[in-house]
């Protein structure tokens, strides 16, 4: 590998040609209501068998313990404790524990005011209004800390179920103790995977950086003739978040000589970002083929020194927001769901429906990062649940047969909703829904017509009703933050190129300041995107955001070849490029 002096003057590299950074205009799409590709299936998820094992390994002795006992009236609140098996697979096992005993906190709390509110008062509106504020409280929450899949929904699902279910002040720490053990159970579940692998997520992360980084290498090398115009911004987008979910992952691991191996590689996947046509693919793809397995990380000769790794140095002493700063901007998500919930609720009231919290937790599972993709939402769950109710309707007589086989399952409903949902919400929903209903018969048998018809009046309720509020409640601090990530970009590249014209930046300066360049990108990328799919607000700036876009990875080009990263093909040029 060609080196150069990372802090000694040398002749600016030439930037990209234009011919890849062609510009893309994410703008504001028009008022176009997705069905079709809203259904499309995609790729399962690389670790889809691990919540579906762990959920089932997890929830499996709680509940054959119950039958055993003859008291499956009580799994729903082990379940609460069970189903927190389901979080922070992504996460390394450091981050995972810490993760994981919140979740189970968390579970717990909201079971806890839903099963005291049960034994205080039986009116359903009271109910409702606290399993509306309780979603919201969880939603919000969730964002904020970016939890990740499944999100708030499971939470919202306990606690709304919990409201409803008849309760003594006297039986509520009882129940709450189930919680507790079976969420002990899951946090052991969780972590076990380590004793076999302790660095496994953090070597997944790192091979899909890599393995989207040469991705985008090829296409900016070798385009196809008939790809759309944006497929280059697309390749870049997904590259960036890539790289970014890596080091987000490396920075919460525990400091240890295989991580710092990690992160040798994630830089080699920013550089291949910045500078594509400059990147050998293929070694980017047998990195990451090599960490997929169990032998060593790799280690090539040409990888980056320590003193490239000085920005990720500084990253990790600069900490997060607090709590209280991520929560302001998700204040407008936060009252679409607590208006949503709580309008679904009573309308599912309203109609007669016996189970409210059913439309509740339908509009609650609705919201995401704007209008457009809640309507994708709803259309995927109003799908999966017209076809699950079907699915129930042909197992039910095999569940009525025994509560083994009720229990059984719903265990392998279970596992393959966990194995489906990833390819796309509502494929997940068809065998979410039997389960759902199937579980309300652990206490006693049902009538499964009047479940049938009551899932199908509450989902179409929730869904409607869920949707319109969320029309209803603007969120213009979108445009806001669209607008504060400009600037933070601006700002970023502007520091960078101020680096790029002095002829000894000091150790490790032009380093942090390319990360945090990178950084801000992505976060302009993503609330872009989030901002397009708002309505009522005023127009975005489309231009500036492909303008500051197309010279911020001008610039990361530009650090990368002052920094003499590049793979044996550097090109010189002047700065002036850089300050375009």
């Amino acid at each position: 590998m060609s080196r150069a002096n990372p802090q000694c003057p040398h002749p600016e590299p030439r930037p990209e040609p234009r011919g890849g950074q062609r510009g893309h205009r994410h703008g504001r799409p028009g008022r176009r209501l997705p069905i079709t590709a809203a259904l499309r299936l995609g790729r399962p998820s690389d670790i889809w068998f691990k919540p579906a094992l762990s959920v089932i390994a997890a929830v499996a002795p709680p509940n054959l313990i119950l039958l055993a006992l003859g008291r499956l009236d009580l799994a729903m609140y082990t379940m609460a404790g069970s189903l927190c098996a389901l979080y922070a697979h992504n996460r390394p096992y450091r981050a995972r524990a810490r993760v994981l005993a919140w979740v189970v906190l968390g579970m717990t709390a909201g079971l806890a005011v839903a099963l005291l509110t049960a034994s205080l008062t039986r009116d359903a509106v009271a109910l409702v209004t606290v399993g509306a504020l309780l979603a919201a409280a969880q939603k919000a929450l969730c964002d904020a800390t970016r939890l990740g899949p499944p999100s708030n929904v499971v939470l919202t699902f306990i606690s709304s179920a919990a409201l409803f279910a008849p309760q003594s002040p006297g039986q509520v720490p009882g129940h709450l103790g189930l919680a507790l053990a079976a969420g002990a159970w899951s946090w052991l579940i969780g972590m076990a995977p380590g004793l076999l692998r302790p660095h496994g997520p953090e070597r997944r992360a790192t091979a899909h950086a890599l393995a989207t980084a040469a991705a985008h290498a090829v296409h900016a090398a070798h385009p196809a003739e008939d790809a759309p115009d944006d497929s280059h911004a697309r390749t870049r987008a997904a590259a960036a978040a890539a790289v970014h979910a890596a080091w987000q992952t490396l920075l919460s691991a525990r400091a240890t000589q295989t991580r710092r191996a990690l992160e040798r590689l994630v830089v080699r996947a920013e550089i291949a970002l910045a500078a594509p046509r400059d990147t050998d693919p293929k070694r980017l793809r047998d990195w990451a083929r090599d960490l997929r397995g169990t032998g060593p990380v790799p280690r090539p000769d040409d990888l980056v020194d320590d003193d490239e790794l000085l920005g990720v140095d500084a990253e990790l002493a600069t900490g997060r927001p607090s709590l209280r700063l991520r929560l302001g901007p998700l204040a407008p998500i936060a009252a679409r769901t607590a208006l949503g919930c709580a309008l679904a609720g009573y309308a599912s009231l309203a109609v007669g429906v016996g189970r409210p919290y059913w439309a509740l937790v339908t509009a609650a599972s609705l919201y995401q990062a704007n209008i457009t993709l809640t309507w994708s939402r709803g259309v995927q769950r109003v799908v999966g649940n017209l076809i699950g109710v079907s699915a129930f309707a042909a197992l039910v007589p095999l569940a009525h047969l025994t509560q083994a086989a009720l229990v059984l399952i719903c265990l392998a409903l279970n596992f393959g909703a966990e194995a489906l949902i990833s390819r796309n919400y509502w494929l997940g929903s068809v065998l979410v829904t039997p389960m759902a209903l199937l579980i309300t018969e652990f206490a006693q048998v049902q009538d499964p017509g009047r479940l049938i018809t009551e899932r199908l009046a509450d989902t179409l309720v929730g869904a409607v009703v869920g949707f319109a509020a969320g029309v209803a409640v603007t969120n213009r601090r979108a445009g806001d933050r669209l607008g504060h990530a400009l600037t933070a970009v601006e700002q970023a590249r502007e520091q960078a190129a101020r680096l790029l014209a002095e002829p000894c930046p000091a150790p490790g300066a032009l380093e942090s300041a390319r990360r945090r360049l990178a950084t801000t990108l992505v976060d302009l990328r993503g609330t872009a995107d989030a901002a397009s799919g708002e309505w009522w607000q005023r127009a975005l700036p489309e231009e500036r955001v492909v303008a500051a876009e197309q010279s911020g990875h001008r610039t990361l080009a530009a650090t990368v070849r002052r920094q003499g990263l590049l793979l044996d093909r550097e090109a010189s040029t002047g700065a002036e490029d850089v300050r375009r």
